[in-house]
């Protein structure tokens, strides 16, 4: 049988994965609100770069990220806290800082965890970063795709909803992976704060639409698809208090109708019980080989739901491009996203070892 997906040889590329997307800085309140709390504990936050990481961090592979910042302490901060990631940073893009924020500035990201019944809150500070504002000629995408060479690029619609200069980098830097035979995973990641303020939904749909007829692994939820698509179908509703996972077949089937270069589409399958209880799974499906379930996991503690998307991200495009196995791949996806949830912050902590361990059945006794 043929591979899913036509990736590139590992000889051949420099990098397994090259991801762009904004980098901020998450200030965390722990166990406080953030409108209450006189401290915060301070993380890397960005849903593009968290793919890319766990490449690195969770899976082993070779990986770059290409974000911008200003140059600032709040940059070199940042910079700080990614290279510790191991993804080569020499593509990242310093604007000049102007002294206090007028032109350029970076990102921050206020996120409180929830519990129980207190949903997760988070409150960004993004407008006018450098990210916002990059341009395609800032980053040599020849020498990314075509001369080093790389065998996944990873983007999505956060990184496209900042502006529409960063809309416009986006499909500058999905043609120029595609030109050179990458492949193209998108996770559409709606935030209805992000848009709200240039047009809501209907820009979001204008966007990422055009953006889509580029991509051939498309991921998000079910208000992604609604939202960003424009691909409502009857009986998805985060809402519900069981899941349809018929309906989440049709809406993938009208995806995949709608947009023939899809090879593989995917979505995470989530009941919010409570901030802290979760029913959480996935489904995927692929053009040449239909549709996989991963394992269900009803009523998951969750610690920190933040992150847990991108892991699922993360873990399904390894399952792709190293074991070309669609199930396998589904059920590393959301093994990842539920352990990823466990632990503080945006990024997944979890090791390879850990997510097998979790994908052959194991459970939570202590290992010594």
């Amino acid at each position: 049988m043929s591979r899913m997906l036509p990736v590139k040889e590992a000889r051949e590329c420099a990098y397994d994965i090259v991801a762009l997307g904004e980098i901020m800085l998450r200030l965390d309140p722990r166990d406080r609100r953030i409108r209450t709390t006189r401290s915060f504990d301070a993380w890397d936050s960005g849903a593009e770069y968290n793919v890319a990481r766990a490449f690195r961090r969770c899976f082993g592979l070779r990986g770059a990220i290409v974000t911008a910042w200003a140059d600032n302490e709040i940059g070199r901060l940042l910079e700080d806290i990614v290279l510790a990631s191991g993804l080569d940073t020499s593509f990242v893009h310093w604007a000049p800082y102007d002294g206090v924020g007028r032109g350029v500035r970076n990102g921050l990201n206020f996120s409180e965890r929830g519990f129980g019944v207190r949903g997760a809150l988070g409150c960004v500070d993004r407008g006018n970063t450098a990210i916002s504002q990059l341009k395609p000629a800032d980053v040599d995408w020849h020498e990314i795709f075509a001369v080093r060479g790389a065998r996944w690029f990873h983007t999505g619609g956060i990184m496209a909803g900042l502006s529409d200069q960063a809309a416009e980098t986006t499909l500058a830097a999905i043609t120029a992976a595609r030109a050179a035979g990458t492949i193209v995973s998108y996770d559409l990641n709606y935030r209805a704060s992000l848009w709200k303020g240039v047009g809501g939904a209907a820009r979001a749909q204008e966007v990422n639409r055009e953006l889509a007829r580029h991509v051939d692994v498309m991921i998000g939820n079910e208000e992604d698809f609604t939202a960003c698509l424009g691909l409502a179908v009857e009986g998805v509703d985060a809402g519900l208090r069981e899941l349809d996972t018929d309906a989440y077949r049709r809406m993938i089937e009208r995806a995949a109708e709608e947009y023939p270069n899809f090879q593989v589409v995917a979505t995470t399958l989530r009941q919010v019980r409570s901030a802290t209880r979760n029913d959480w799974g996935a489904i995927a499906w692929s053009r040449s080989r239909g549709f996989v379930e991963a394992t269900h996991r009803p009523d998951l503690e969750i610690f920190d739901r933040l992150g847990g998307g991108d892991s699922f991200a993360s873990g399904l495009a390894y399952g792709l491009l190293e074991l070309d196995d669609l199930q396998l791949a589904v059920e590393y996806g959301a093994a990842n996203g539920a352990l990823a949830m466990t632990t503080p912050g945006d990024t997944t902590t979890a090791t390879l070892a850990e997510i097998e361990r979790l994908v052959g059945g194991g459970g939570a006794r202590v290992q010594r």
